[in-house]
């Protein structure tokens, strides 16, 4: 694998609650980060457009990591959720981060990683999180799938429970759940870039 001091990792959705944090600890540790945001970012790039996401890699040439941080998901009660709430789950969450590595793998080191997002409703399902559950659990399976077909690639995934900076919306709907900090969050993901695991699902907690 790539040295682990000063590597070139690539993060998607560096802007957000857990991108920042995600973006401060590798920058804390040393390592050469590039930042890729929907509006703002050392790259611009929604990565659930095949188009800016080839034009992203494009202007990324080679790194070592790739970190993804982003993803949305409708949270709704099962009755009012449609095919398009479905559809946007899928094409944000799951699609988007299949395609990222799809169209990755060849500018990732040959002994590089990648380390997506999911989230705890695969595994513990709440009231008006089916949709999330749905795509989450889809990530999870391709991250399995994928790892033994692009060896000596490594992918991962970080699978948190709600955020504790986003308690203030989430917290009706993840009743009683321990929340998870997003530097808790950072350490996972650090744990996908510079350890050896691949296939993993690294819960939090």
């Amino acid at each position: 694998m790539p040295s682990v001091v000063d590597m070139e990792i690539l993060i998607v959705g560096a802007h957000g609650t857990i991108g920042t944090a995600v973006t401060e600890h590798f920058r804390a540790l040393g390592h050469s980060v590039t930042t890729v945001g929907r509006t703002r970012g050392d790259i611009r790039c929604d990565m659930a457009d095949d188009v800016q996401l080839e034009a992203m890699w494009r202007s990324v040439g080679r790194t070592d990591a790739v970190v993804c941080a982003a993803g949305e998901v409708p949270f709704a009660p099962f009755e009012k959720l449609t095919t398009a709430d479905f559809a946007d789950a899928w094409n944000r969450k799951a699609l988007a981060q299949i395609n990222l590595v799809r169209m990755g793998v060849d500018n990732v080191a040959p002994d590089g990683s990648f380390a997506l997002i999911s989230g705890i409703p695969s595994r513990d399902p709440v009231m008006t999180g089916t949709a999330a559950a749905t795509v989450n659990g889809a990530v999870e399976a391709f991250v399995r799938a994928a790892a033994i077909e692009i060896a000596p690639q490594r992918i991962n995934v970080v699978s948190p429970s709600v955020l504790t900076e986003s308690l203030h919306a989430f917290d009706a709907s993840f009743p009683g759940f321990p929340p998870v900090d997003a530097a808790d969050i950072a350490r996972a993901f650090r744990k996908c870039v510079e350890g050896g695991n691949t296939g993993k699902v690294i819960e939090l907690p």
